[in-house]
């Protein structure tokens, strides 16, 4: 994973929630290739920010 995968969006909403962005870089390489597939299909800010809070619950 390099950060050329990481849709923008995606990165920032991760630099504001620390606990999940160490919980992203901890998971397997395919664990985060299927969290970045479902952010760059989110829509909306708010789907983002559910989708980057819940990766610090798993």
């Amino acid at each position: 994973m390099t950060n050329d995968n990481l849709p923008l969006t995606f990165q920032m909403a991760l630099a504001h929630n620390p606990k999940s962005m160490y919980a992203f870089l901890k998971m397997e390489n395919d664990k985060q290739d299927e969290i970045i597939n479902q952010a760059k299909n989110t829509q909306t800010k708010r789907e983002m920010q559910q989708l980057v809070d819940k990766i610090s619950m798993q």
